[in-house]
């Protein structure tokens, strides 16, 4: 991360390692195959990915939290990209998502989510 990796967040990012089906365009059905999310906020989340899309591409985001009953389906656009370096050592590659158009559901679910994952956090400190 850069100097300025700090401004790139307004909000605040949890750890988690979480499955994720990335899909450009849903009647293709094309997918990544090993894509997980490693970290999240109310604002998108970063998807570890060995085969990261160019800045820009919008895409349609699946995921459940453990637990959860209900999966989250959401729109996103890649924001930056931290790419696979051949020959470098770059233990985390993949691409920072900014939620497109989230619904107030959406968003309170996430923020439960994200509530909950700081209670535990907390308690287990």
């Amino acid at each position: 991360m850069g100097p300025d990796s700090s401004n790139r967040r307004s909000t605040e990012r949890f750890e988690v390692v979480w499955s994720v089906d990335c899909s450009v365009d849903c009647s293709t059905q094309e997918t990544f195959l090993y894509a997980s999310i490693r970290n999240i906020s109310d604002m998108g989340i970063f998807v570890w990915t060995m085969d990261p899309l160019p800045i820009g591409t919008e895409i349609t985001l699946r995921f459940a939290p453990p637990g959860s009953d209900e999966a989250f389906i959401l729109r996103g656009r890649v924001q930056w990209v931290n790419a696979v370096k051949p020959l470098a050592e770059n233990l985390n590659p993949g691409m920072g998502v900014r939620f497109l158009d989230l619904t107030i559901e959406a968003r309170e679910r996430l923020v439960d989510v994200i509530h909950t994952i700081a209670y535990v956090r907390d308690e287990a400190s």
